[in-house]
């Protein structure tokens, strides 16, 4: 062997020198290949990697089994040469019992795993997560789904927009400090038992949008493996979890004398309007809450409705429908305060919020109880019955997707079209509720041709 100093690489058959700091520095890739070793004299197995991108790593080597078996140590810049040889003395005395060094490594691997997600359950909170569910899936949601989700973790005793109210704590807000160690499906029951004692319903609804937030966290690599969703969803938790009985509510044809009565004594036109707008075009009432003036055009008798991109049936974008006369004359007559169609002074964005503060109370003195606002939607799609339309005339006016091939792929009716069954629909409503009807298109061209 060739005599060096401390940092020259002796050339050796077997290329093992005693590692030193100075030697391990020294020791550079072979020019021309990818990487290159040197094996440590005094500890058998532990040698030196030098890779051509100058990165060095410690390794060490042993036959295990029948089969060269090779474990990564560690960089040299983590390890000196002392702790290398440590490391490396385990993993011998481990390949003594035929204990692999590559499977030290998955365990150490794994039990690092292991610790780091106990770590982060100790540590990140159910509210941290919502948070960040929120703002990654926001841009798909609907501004109204959106709110709702900021709604439900609502912190209480915080001041309204309206009034001297203060705001009441959403229902997943009991859940928004618990870690996620602790959310056990124990804590999951006990929350729901809280809530179905005053908001049944709106229990449930946080019930699916907690487990969506949960089944979004386990695919995000930062919380992979911290929840066990199957777990949490335990019988006891599914059976606490109040089964919802599908809305029926709808207006029935000898209802409507009375129903219009009532709502044309609403004081505030606004809400008046709405309503009666939602009852004879079936749009969903925050759809039509969304209408602005330049949605509507009173010159070729159209409204351009804003769909509910995430309701599921639901097509997305806009739907341009007919504007009919009635609704039109309704429309007329409101006060044009800023860009939005049902406006209001108080409300926050400057349009109308909550109609049923007045329509609650025109529905009671109808005697027609259980009545909601989409229930008029409904109403819409079964009273138009009567009139024998065609099912897609009134998929196409409410929003809905199609259902069926030929009016997926064929029937792509116009506006006008549209506009002679829907003003039909109108004049059927009014004539039951014994209001008398504007002049239609189809009476005024059958009045021309008898002229003729």
């Amino acid at each position: 062997m060739a005599k060096s100093d401390s940092t020259t690489i002796p050339k050796t058959a077997s290329n093992k020198v005693n590692f030193t700091a100075g030697r391990v520095t020294a020791f550079k890739c072979t020019e021309g290949k990818k990487d290159s070793f040197l094996w440590d004299e005094k500890q058998p197995g532990l040698g030196l990697r030098a890779f051509a991108s100058g990165k060095k790593t410690y390794i060490y080597q042993v036959w295990v089994n029948g089969r060269t078996q090779r474990a990564v140590i560690g960089p040299v810049e983590n390890f000196d040469i002392d702790e290398a040889r440590a490391e490396a003395s385990k993993l011998g005395a481990l390949a003594s019992q035929n204990i692999s060094p590559a499977k030290v490594k998955r365990e150490k691997a794994a039990a690092e795993l292991a610790e780091e997600k106990e770590v982060k359950r100790g540590l990140v909170t159910f509210g941290t997560v919502w948070a960040e569910y929120v703002e990654a899936n926001k841009s798909d949601w609907g501004q109204k789904h959106y709110r709702d989700h900021l709604n439900f973790v609502q912190e209480p005793g915080l001041t309204c927009d309206r009034g001297r109210r203060v705001t009441k704590a959403g229902c997943l807000y009991p859940l928004v400090g618990v870690k996620l160690g602790e959310l056990t499906a124990a804590v999951i029951k006990r929350w729901l038992d809280n809530e179905n004692k005053t908001r049944p319903g709106v229990a449930a609804q946080s019930y699916r949008l907690l487990f969506a937030c949960l089944s979004w966290c386990n695919e995000q690599p930062d919380y992979a493996g911290l929840i066990d969703v199957v777990a949490l969803k335990s019988k006891a938790v599914k059976k606490t979890v109040t089964k919802l009985k599908p809305r029926d509510d709808v207006l029935q044809r000898e209802q409507l004398p009375t129903f219009f009565a009532e709502l044309l004594k609403i004081s505030n036109p606004v809400i008046a309007a709405y309503v009666q707008t939602l009852l004879l075009t079936g749009a969903r009432r925050n759809e039509l809450m969304g209408l602005q003036w330049s949605d509507v055009d009173f010159k070729w008798q159209s409204m351009t409705i804003r769909d509910k991109a995430t309701s599921k049936g639901s097509v997305a974008g806009v739907r341009v429908i007919p504007l009919t006369p009635y609704v039109a004359s309704l429309l007329n007559q409101l006060p044009r305060r800023n860009q939005w169609v049902f406006s209001s002074p108080s409300g926050k964005d400057g349009r109308l919020v909550d109609p049923r503060k007045s329509f609650d109370p025109a529905v009671i003195a109808a005697g027609i109880e259980g009545l909601t606002l989409h229930g008029l939607r409904r109403s819409f799609a079964t009273l138009s019955e009567w009139v024998e339309v065609p099912a897609g005339v009134v998929a196409q006016i409410m929003g809905h997707k199609p259902s069926a091939t030929a009016e997926k792929h064929y029937k792509q009716r116009p506006l006008d079209l549209l506009r002679v069954w829907h003003e039909r629909i109108e004049v059927w409503f009014l004539e039951q509720a014994g209001i008398i009807a504007p002049v239609t298109a189809e009476k005024r061209l059958t009045v021309v041709k008898g002229i003729v």
